[in-house]
């Protein structure tokens, strides 16, 4: 099954609650999230092997591909759809090798679009700028602005993602300039009926 980069992408909080994490993110799917990216900082090994597991089977059965953060070990035991790498993690090559061609690979770029063609020329599929707000999840990441995105959409072949501190009031002017997803986790895991709110990001797109 295929799968394009665009749309509602949530990222998972760290969440050690595996049941708590499990219905949230059904919640999300149920709202349209298009991409799910499970990513828990702080866990230990068996508690990421046992959420990860659980949440590519929830994802599976919406149809909607489950990357893991960083660990491409854990994603190669699993099968999952693909991982999501930052500039200290295990080079995109090493990824592709491993994993192979069919998965999704992106990486992380922060503000530098040095890195976008890097990640490009490396066989990403993806790549990510941000923080593009302030972030309670990553305070001290340097900040993206909306230019990055224009530049990237008119120079690079790539889906561009966008993330941090993303709300539903400050998207509009990153797809505007051109983000083909963006990435949210606090404005999506704390709102008191997660598929109403993940359903109030999709129109965003739609007119993209």
């Amino acid at each position: 099954m295929s799968y394009s980069i665009k749309g509602l992408y949530l990222v998972t909080p760290d969440c050690d609650d595996t049941a708590l994490l499990c219905q949230q993110v059904k919640q999300a799917l149920q709202g349209g999230v298009a991409i799910v990216q499970y990513r828990h900082k702080t866990a230990c090994e068996a508690l990421r092997l046992a959420q990860a597991s659980a949440l590519l089977n929830i994802c599976r059965q919406a149809a909607v591909p489950l990357l893991i953060n960083d660990h491409i070990a854990l994603a190669l035991t699993l099968d999952a759809d693909g991982v999501h790498i930052g500039q200290h993690d295990e080079a995109i090559e090493q990824a592709r090798a491993l994993l192979g061609a069919g998965k999704i690979i992106g990486a992380s770029c922060y503000n530098r679009f040095e890195l976008a063609e890097q990640a490009q020329a490396a066989g990403a599929d993806y790549i990510a700028f941000g923080a593009c707000y302030p972030s309670p999840t990553k305070p001290e990441a340097p900040r993206a602005n909306a230019a990055l995105f224009t530049r990237a959409k008119q120079t690079l072949s790539l889906p561009v993602v966008g993330i941090g501190g993303i709300t539903l009031d400050n998207a509009p002017p990153l797809i505007n300039a051109g983000a083909d997803a963006l990435a949210v986790i606090t404005d999506i895991f704390q709102a008191s009926d997660i598929s109403a709110r993940c359903r109030q990001y999709l129109p965003l797109f739609a007119k993209n």
